[in-house]
């Protein structure tokens, strides 16, 4: 195999840069061409805007690649139809008979790191004309662009259909746990009539209407009845960087917090003798996390029974719930629930950097019923998280072996020979 060649985006493509039109040439009244200023208008493929700008200053052509140039600098869209672009963007499409737009856009996107290295070293991450028009693109005669475009494609193709699954599954979710969490569950399974049908179930409390046979507790009630049942993580230089092990007992972070669950980002250990020694901010499996800082705070999830005994970090809070009087996925999942969302939204409104304090979560307020209809809520809910943990994964896998697509196609890893078409087929397989 000959060595693979590179030859500048410019040589390929059109490139077009963004301009910035005042105020004055922009509407929401669909006169002129629709207008994009940077890349918050993109969705999953093309964008999405309520404003035009007439006159147009600087287009970007229907089946072209609309690519940021500010921060976040690389990201990518295509451009469904005509779009004035404003300095957040540039666009690229290929020349006729010299290579395939699509085949463009996934080796500017192979080679992010490209730009990458030029936006740093600025306040404002951004990359000029002649960053974008230099990109090195490796030099593919046109019928083999068609193929790795048509591989790469039907990897993107897939991941699509997932995500929409999952998009989906989160909006079916999201309806399931208000519903859940305003009328619950008979012990029929079925849920309770809304409280416009059967004003009789329900009453009005301090947080809003809740089922009839539902209290509003405090939050430090539902631990269990000991010292340090509720804590937050060491202060200073109880623990710091140079603690961290590769091995030992897990420190958890707040990047480990999700609202779906935990998921362990940081693969951070402390030694066994530091862990005894920080032992009053432990945490293990089934107790509940939430987060004391965020946009917002309070977001929380159990530990789950898959980790060994861990340590908090100082902006987690961690309650030992009481499983006489609570499921600690349900209270999880309350603790997430729009309720509690507005106290928080309360106790840090105005402040730069919201935050609670152990005191704060302690008195917040939460609808609670019986145990067993906890039990039979937590299980919906749980049912339906193990659905979307499977697209997700799904989603993971299909970008992870794009990524190893990209790289064997484009740098001629794999060699392609265009006039076997079921090559396509054995290189996504």
């Amino acid at each position: 195999m000959s060595e693979l060649t590179f030859a500048p985006l410019a040589s390929f493509a059109d490139v077009t840069m963004g301009q910035s039109p005042g105020a004055d040439l922009c509407n929401t009244d669909d006169k002129g061409l629709p207008f994009l200023q940077g890349c918050a208008e993109f969705g999953a493929r093309m964008p999405q805007t309520a404003v035009f700008c007439n006159p147009p200053l600087r287009t970007a052509k229907a089946g072209s690649v609309l690519i940021s140039v500010r921060a976040p600098v690389g990201t990518m869209n295509y451009a469904d139809q005509d779009y004035c672009i404003g300095r957040g963007l540039g666009s690229f499409k290929a020349k006729s008979d010299v290579s395939n737009t699509i085949f463009l856009k996934h080796a500017v996107e192979h080679n992010a790191g490209f730009l990458h290295r030029r936006s740093q070293g600025s306040t404002f991450a951004a990359v000029s004309t002649d960053d974008v028009r230099t990109v090195p693109i490796p030099v593919f005669a046109v019928a083999k662009q068609n193929e790795i475009a048509a591989i790469l494609t039907a990897t993107d193709t897939a991941i699509e259909k997932n995500e929409a699954l999952i998009a989906k599954y989160q909006k079916i979710k999201a309806g399931l746990m208000h519903d859940l969490f305003t009328r619950g569950v008979l012990p029929n399974g079925q849920l309770r009539p809304p409280r416009e049908q059967a004003p009789e179930l329900y009453h009005e409390t301090a947080i809003g209407w809740i089922p009839r046979d539902w209290e509003v507790v405090l939050m430090i009630s539902l631990a269990e009845d000991r010292a340090g049942s509720t804590t937050i993580g060491p202060f200073g230089s109880d623990l710091v960087a140079t603690d961290y092990r590769p091995e030992g007992v897990p420190v958890v972070f707040v990047r480990d917090i999700k609202e779906s669950g935990f998921r362990w980002n940081s693969e951070t250990y402390v030694s066994e003798r530091n862990a005894q020694q920080l032992n009053a901010h432990s945490v293990r499996p089934g107790e509940v996390l939430a987060t004391k800082m965020g946009l917002p705070p309070c977001i929380s999830c159990v530990y789950p029974t898959w980790m060994p005994n861990g340590v908090i970090t100082a902006d987690i809070i961690r309650l030992s719930p009481d499983r006489k009087k609570v499921d600690p996925d349900w209270l999880t999942t309350a603790i997430n629930h729009d309720r509690v969302a507005r106290q928080v939204a309360a106790i840090t409104a105005g402040v730069t950097r919201p935050k609670v304090t152990l005191a704060d979560f302690r008195a917040i307020k939460i609808a609670k019923s019986k145990l067993n209809e906890q039990q039979c809520v937590s299980s919906r809910l749980n049912l339906l998280q193990s659905q979307l943990d499977v697209e997700l994964a799904r989603v993971a896998k299909l970008k992870n072996q794009k990524l190893g697509l990209m790289h064997d196609l484009l740098t001629g890893k794999i060699s392609i020979n265009v006039e076997n078409k079921t090559t396509t087929t054995e290189a996504v397989a």
